[in-house]
């Protein structure tokens, strides 16, 4: 019995667009015609079609199926590195599912660096739109302290303050609010140290992290928000001489 090109790639599960792919890249090989100029398969043909279809829903590239499907035992080396990569696929997949747990556990933005869900709720939107810029410049190591730090701070009055400082907010205010936000400051620097050179865990140059930095937070924070951390970062800067003073 002989089929013709449509019942084969029915018989196959496949299309007709497939079988003549096929055909073009010489894993199939052409069959011949009736009288009537019509392709006649055979079993053969159905045979090695169901073997190439087999092993390309493995996963196997086109460019290696006609040497499996010629000698069967030819094919361990793909398969040891098929398995491999899907061992791998498999991993992050599992990695990606996990982490979308835990968005759903705590009703977290999807759009956080990965493994920060857990701590969302200790940062605002200019602060998460920060963490995001951070990961495309911390390496691994860096990210993961930076988790930690976020999540042993926890959300405090003074955040919320600076959250909440109007555009137009005095000088008066901004220097009381810097005072008491110096301290807050000081302390994150020195249970952290490696924020004061962040450069050691950089995945990118200096240059190119400090004014990527920079140029995010000139858009993400207002210049009064802006002006306070710089003020807290100035008082912060005249107290060392008076400490390296008094420790001599």
């Amino acid at each position: 019995m002989a089929w013709s090109t449509r019942e084969l790639a029915e018989l196959a599960g496949t299309t007709l667009k497939t079988v003549r792919h096929y055909h073009s890249v010489g894993l199939l090989p052409e069959p011949e015609r009736r009288v009537n100029g019509y392709k006649q398969y055979g079993a053969a043909h159905l045979v090695r079609l169901l073997r190439i279809r087999r092993l390309v829903d493995l996963g196997i590239p086109l460019a290696r199926i006609g040497d499996m499907v010629d000698d069967p035992g030819s094919g361990t080396d793909a398969l040891r590195a098929l398995d491999e990569e899907l061992g791998e696929q498999i991993a992050r997949l599992q990695r990606v599912r996990d982490e979308v747990s835990s968005i759903v556990e705590h009703g977290a933005p999807a759009d956080l660096p990965e493994g920060f869900s857990s701590v969302a709720g200790n940062m605002n939107a200019a602060d998460r739109a920060l963490m995001l810029v951070y990961s495309r410049l911390y390496d691994d190591e860096g990210m993961q302290q930076m988790r930690e730090m976020v999540g042993a701070l926890g959300r405090t009055p003074l955040d919320d303050e600076l959250e909440a400082l109007p555009d137009d907010a005095d000088d008066a205010t901004r220097q009381e609010l810097a005072e008491r936000f110096a301290p807050y400051l000081a302390d994150i620097r020195a249970r952290w140290s490696w924020v004061n050179d962040p450069s050691s865990h950089a995945s990118r140059s200096p240059a190119e992290m400090q004014a990527t930095v920079v140029r995010t937070m000139l858009e993400i924070y207002s210049v009064a928000q802006l002006d306070v951390m710089a003020r807290a970062d100035a008082i912060l800067g005249e107290q060392q001489p008076e400490a390296a003073a008094d420790d001599a």
